[in-house]
C-alpha cells in the first residue's frame, strides 16, 4: 500500500526541502517522490545532507514541468492546504486520510498523491483544483505555518499508521465464537449445583450470589472454549465432593 502513495512537491525553492522530505518519506515507508517544476537543483550537499541516508530517494525523484504530468496515473490528488479558500473543496483531516487509503488502494492498480506546495505560497488555486479533495493539519492558529518536510512528516505517518492497521486486521485470527444463551444458562445451572455440593452456596440464604456471578460472567462475554474449561473445572470439583446416601454431601 505504502508503494503506491506518490508525495508530490511543486515549486520547491530550498533543496534542503526536498531532503528533508525524503528523510521523512523514508521513515515512514514511502518511496515515490515527484518534483513538479522545482526552484532550486534537487540534488545539492544540502539536500543529500537533509536526506539523511534517504538521498536515492532524491536521486530517484522525476522532475516534470506540470502537476498534471506528475499525476496523471493516480487515481485520488489530495492537495495539502493551510489556507481558506474561495470556493469550498471536499477538505479531511489527515487521521481521515488516513483512514480513508485502504479503502482507495484496495487494487493494485490504484494510485494516491499527496501534493505539496511553495514553502512561501503553498498550492494556487488551480492547482487545489484538480484535487479531489483537500486535507488540513490542525496546526495552532496562532502560528499555523509549517516547514514542508514537517508537514510531509505528518501525513507519511498517518499513512504507516493506516498500512499498520490494515496488515494488523489482515494477520489477526478468525475470532473464536462467543457461548450462546443457552450454553450459558447450562453453566449457570452446572455452577449452582457445584457451589451447593462444596457447602458455598445456600440457596435458602442465597445472598445474591448467583445473581453477582451472573453478572460477572456475562459482563466478560466468555468464549465458547472458555466457558467449556470453567465446567470441566466444575466436573472435576463435584468428583472429588464426598457421596452421601441422600446425595452429594
Amino acid at each position: 500500500m505504502l508503494d503506491r502513495i506518490r508525495i508530490v512537491l511543486i515549486g520547491t525553492s530550498h533543496p534542503g526541502n526536498i531532503g528533508g522530505t525524503a528523510r521523512a518519506m523514508h521513515n515512514m515507508g514511502l518511496t515515490d517522490l515527484a518534483l513538479v517544476a522545482p526552484r532550486c537543483t534537487p540534488v545539492t550537499a544540502d539536500s543529500v545532507s537533509r536526506a539523511s541516508g534517504a538521498d536515492h530517494l532524491v536521486n530517484a525523484a522525476p522532475v516534470v514541468d506540470t502537476l498534471e504530468q506528475a499525476v496523471a496515473d493516480c487515481t485520488l490528488v489530495v492537495g495539502a492546504s493551510a489556507r481558506s479558500r474561495t470556493l469550498p473543496w471536499p477538505m479531511i483531516t489527515p487521521r481521515g486520510l488516513g483512514e480513508q487509503l485502504p479503502g482507495e488502494l484496495a487494487t493494485s492498480e490504484a494510485r494516491v498523491a499527496l501534493v505539496f506546495g511553495r514553502e512561501d505560497s503553498g498550492l494556487t488555486n488551480a492547482e487545489l483544483q484538480r484535487c479531489h479533495a483537500h486535507v488540513h493539519i490542525p496546526t495552532n492558529p496562532d502560528f499555523s505555518s509549517l516547514n514542508l518536510a514537517a508537514a510531509v512528516q505528518v501525513l507519511a505517518y498517518e499513512c504507516r499508521l493506516a498500512w499498520l492497521a490494515r496488515r494488523e486486521a489482515q494477520s489477526e485470527e478468525p475470532t473464536p465464537p462467543l457461548a450462546t444463551h443457552a450454553e450459558l444458562e447450562h453453566y449457570f445451572a452446572h455452577l449452582e449445583r457445584t457451589l451447593i455440593a462444596i457447602g458455598f452456596h445456600d440457596p435458602a440464604m442465597p445472598r445474591q450470589l448467583m445473581a453477582r456471578l451472573r453478572r460477572f460472567t456475562l459482563r466478560a462475554r466468555p468464549e465458547r472454549m472458555e466457558l467449556n474449561i470453567l465446567r470441566g473445572i466444575l466436573s472435576d470439583t463435584e468428583k472429588l465432593v464426598p457421596q452421601r446416601d441422600d446425595g452429594p454431601a
